[in-house]
């Protein structure tokens, strides 16, 4: 939501703002320089990038539009998720936790958290690690080591929709000397034409250069920036997941192994201790 919230308010501002100074809206309607701009940095994006890539962004699209989903009540079911598997195997023993790892989808415990399961890299990054706590031939500085190498390997992995669109951001601009290059050889073909003509092919060529900035800066660039901002919301997750985990491998009693998890956590998706405690209770 606040992806369109700001997309109207740089549309309003700008285009307010020529219409304030006298400007005519339809002198901006050039679809050709639109086209070519457009068209040039998309077909950039897809020679740049493998298609996996491609397919990624466009697919991240929608959350962008909806914010993502890694919110507090995210976090707190996380944590909850957390609590209830490390409270079984306080309770019952580590391999007593063992079908529910090996089959989230028909466990009790997984299933009570649909916001959890439905992200597979996160439901491998917790099941893998609670196999290796159940094998229990692993140190938890070794265990730590492993799942910093796996995190790091993640965030690379959520950062390549962010750095492929800010290359285009970089380009647009580029696109839109392009675009006002080609326009001024039309102008020059039409030279000896009347003056109105050469005057709005001019005016043609001029939008594609602002057409190429505007996009660069005020769209594409923000889009990437937001996609990095969920990229570290998500990887949040991972590094919760982890010091919980190691608290627990600690000898820390499940109440306490979240604790360490929660301090993890951002400051405006952090739930206080109180919160977080009758958010268990009432799971």
């Amino acid at each position: 939501m606040t992806l369109i919230v700001g997309m109207l308010i740089v549309i309003g501002c700008v285009v307010g703002g020529f219409m304030a100074s006298g400007g005519v809206l339809l002198a901006l309607w050039q679809p050709y320089e639109v086209l070519i701009i457009a068209g040039g940095a998309f077909g950039a994006f897809v020679i740049a990038n493998p298609m996996h890539t491609v397919k990624t962004v466009f697919g991240k699209l929608p959350k962008l539009l909806g914010g993502g989903g890694f919110n507090k009540a995210f976090y707190m079911d996380l944590l909850s998720l957390l609590y209830d598997l490390f409270d079984k195997s306080r309770k019952q023993g580590v391999m007593a936790i063992e079908e529910d790892v090996d089959n989230p989808a028909e466990s009790q415990i997984f299933t009570r958290y649909p916001a959890i399961t439905k992200i597979e890299p996160l439901m491998a990054f917790i099941t893998d690690y609670l196999r290796i706590i159940s094998a229990g031939n692993m140190a938890p500085h070794e265990l730590e080591g492993l799942m910093d190498q796996e995190i790091e390997t993640r965030l690379h992995e959520l950062e390549e929709p962010s750095h492929a669109v800010t290359k285009v951001a970089d380009a647009l601009p580029g696109f839109g000397i392009v675009a006002a290059v080609m326009g001024v050889v039309i102008t020059m073909g039409a030279i000896a034409g009347p003056i109105e003509e050469i005057g709005h092919h001019v005016g043609a060529a001029l939008v594609g250069t602002f057409m190429g900035i505007l996009l660069a800066y005020g769209f594409v660039g923000p889009m990437a920036t937001s996609l990095e901002h969920m990229a570290h919301a998500e990887i949040k997750a991972y590094e919760c997941v982890k010091a919980a985990i190691l608290a627990t491998m600690g000898g820390q009693a499940p109440q306490m192994a979240i604790e360490f998890g929660r301090k993890t956590l951002m400051s405006d998706k952090r739930p206080g201790f109180q919160e977080l405690n009758d958010h268990v209770r009432s799971k």
